[in-house]
């Protein structure tokens, strides 16, 4: 007995046809929206464009097998629950399909009320729509903890007026959370004005934030507005706070104070209604302690304070990243999409610059890509895996996934490459004769250079 009429959208892979249509016709039967497709790359194309429920997979494809489409979506971040079926099914099949991210494995022939069974149960389990965490707000990407926390965090200040203090290193996207809290806002129709304070010297930083009058200092040759009149009803964005001078302290800490402004030679002051976002890579507590940052600017500042994680503790948000950086790629590319294995090497990358480093690694891929796909060996030689110099003065060539699994870096490698070691040994970025090496040393089994 099939269970009762129900909805949910499922993608359907399988180069069978006669299957396609008949087990089309009885999800359809069942209640659901059924998209069916033929291979791999339309299962790809699907899921791009729109959302899916469940994923019915085929093991044996055309082109990359279903083994490896689950592997590759997992390792996307792709959340879409599979239920794999395939004629060719073993225990140990099923087992391999299940560790690398398969939720349920069936045998053909299938029986119909077991199929209905078994998809009607995968999407029970599948969360309500309204508690699937988001993977984007404002610009940002993330599903990671901390990322939902910061999404969270801009939310519950934006319908307020309170100061905001951003902390995280470099590249993590400062700009883009000030940026957030504005158009999230009261304010969002009013200016939003953004300064780098570390970027000018004092006296340039004190008249582009408090602005001057005529001939209050050389080459002043007219009245010119600060950035706080400007932003004036909006948002005021002081990325690098930590960096301006104690004089230049005083003189903000009286602004915050007092919610009016005097341009630099003038005695008039002039009101101003300004929500302050600041930002800054520095720990301003320390900064306090060691005398280089006022306290009382410090407590002004921090009203409610929000911190941004680095990349390397919010690995899983990384294929996020790429597509979003893929999808404005593929104005121009249409296709163009990145490989396993370089989704690995991103992943086990430390990212010292953050997401800037991120953005900026893709791009440059992307230029050294000649096809529609970046392979790892298009990635920065420092992303994908520096040469370092061991104690006894060679060179040791180092890379792994995101486990740190070299063997498994290089076997995805050879899958990759056909079985070929030059090939494979190009995609790794090593000579040929370390890739040798390293097989001999994991016990991979050559067939032979081709």
């Amino acid at each position: 007995m099939r269970p009762p009429a129900a909805t949910g959208r499922i993608l359907l892979v399988d180069d069978d046809r006669a299957f396609r249509v008949s087990t089309a016709a009885l999800l359809r039967q069942d209640g659901y929206e059924v998209h069916p497709v033929a291979d791999g790359e339309e299962a790809v194309a699907a899921l791009r464009q729109q959302r899916f429920d469940l994923m019915l997979l085929d093991l044996r494809l055309p082109g990359m097998n279903g083994l490896r489409i689950v592997e590759a979506l997992r390792l996307w971040g792709e959340g879409v629950p599979i239920l794999m079926i395939s004629g060719f099914g073993t225990v140990e099949t099923a087992v391999e399909a299940l560790h690398l991210g398969a939720d349920d494995f069936l045998g053909k022939p299938v029986e119909p009320e077991i199929l209905s069974a078994r998809v009607a149960d995968l999407l029970a389990r599948r969360p309500g729509v309204e508690s699937i965490p988001e993977s984007s707000f404002c610009g940002m990407v993330g599903r990671s903890a901390g990322m939902l926390e910061v999404f969270d965090a801009v939310r519950r200040v934006a319908a307020t007026d309170a100061t905001v203090l951003v902390t995280g290193e470099t590249g993590t996207g400062k700009e883009l959370v000030a940026r957030a809290i504005h158009d999230s806002s009261a304010r969002r129709r009013g200016p939003f004005q953004a300064v780098n304070c570390a970027s000018l010297a004092e006296g340039l930083l004190e008249t582009e934030l408090f602005g001057h009058v005529r001939g209050s200092f050389t080459g002043a040759v007219g009245d010119k507005q600060g950035l706080f009149e400007a932003a004036h009803g909006g948002t005021l964005f002081l990325d690098e706070i930590g960096d301006i001078s104690l004089n230049l302290q005083q003189r903000l800490l009286r602004v915050l104070q007092e919610r009016e402004v005097r341009r630099v030679g003038s005695v008039r002051a002039t009101p101003v209604d300004v929500r302050v976002v600041a930002a800054t890579r520095r720990d301003l507590r320390r900064e306090v302690a060691e005398e280089r940052f006022r306290e009382d600017l410090f407590y002004r500042l921090n009203v409610f304070p929000i911190t941004l994680p680095p990349l390397r503790e919010r690995a899983a948000d990384i294929p996020l990243l790429v597509e979003a950086a893929m999808a404005g790629a593929r104005r121009t590319r249409p296709r163009l999409a990145c490989s396993p294995l370089a989704m690995r090497t991103l992943r086990a990358h430390s990212w010292p610059g953050n997401v800037r480093e991120l953005m900026a690694a893709l791009e440059s891929a992307a230029i050294r890509a000649d096809g529609d796909r970046i392979e790892a060996q298009h990635l920065p030689l420092e992303v994908r895996a520096p040469l370092e110099h061991d104690a006894a003065g060679g060179d040791r060539y180092r890379v792994h996934d995101a486990h740190g699994d070299e063997r498994s870096t290089i076997l995805a490698a050879l899958e990759e490459a056909g079985g070929s070691r030059a090939r494979a040994a190009e995609i790794l970025g090593m000579g040929r004769t370390t890739l040798w090496r390293k097989m001999r040393l994991y016990d991979i089994a050559s067939n032979g250079d081709h």
